[in-house]
């Protein structure tokens, strides 16, 4: 493989993830804008969808919420080491294979900056149907999903060797 292949596939790479973690960074901050300016507690876009501020200080989808520091700042360190992991898986792939890692790399390094610099995790996607509520989350838990749903998917179909 020529140099120049290589330092455009790394320059790709780089890119993508750093488009992930931009557009996650720019939405929270949009988000966190526009609650600092208005009193409302909730912006209603349409009957399933609603923008509302949540400070998640746990995991996925608000699971597992801490109050205990040091059991926090253990979590924000396996997360950081869980995401070098998947970039040496990423050094490894190819195709959708290799993007689908970026994505998730690109989304897990958007919340992890917002565990590190604010305390906790913006969340304020609320899907909803009547009186259903979907877990709220955020731009980067949106790749980093669609990241794990198409490794799935993808192992599905992988032929057997």
């Amino acid at each position: 493989m020529k140099i120049d292949e290589l330092i455009k596939k790394k320059l790709f790479s780089f890119l993508l993830i750093f488009l992930i973690f931009l557009l996650d960074r720019i939405s929270k901050y949009l988000v966190l804008e526009y609650f600092n300016q208005s009193s409302d507690q909730i912006f209603v876009v349409n009957s399933f969808l609603s923008i509302n501020l949540i400070w998640n200080d746990g995991i996925a989808f608000g699971l597992l919420q801490f109050s205990d520091n040091l059991f926090y700042n253990l979590i924000s360190l396996l997360i950081f080491c869980i995401l070098v992991f998947i970039i040496w898986l990423s050094l490894k792939s190819t195709g959708l294979e290799k993007i689908s890692y970026f994505m998730i790399v690109g989304g897990g390094f958007g919340n992890l900056f917002d565990r590190l610099y604010y305390g906790s995790v913006i969340d304020f996607i609320d899907l909803n149907y009547k009186s259903f509520h979907w877990f709220i989350f955020n731009v980067a838990d949106m790749f980093i999903t669609t990241g794990i749903i198409i490794l799935i998917v993808l192992e599905f179909f992988k032929k057997n060797d």
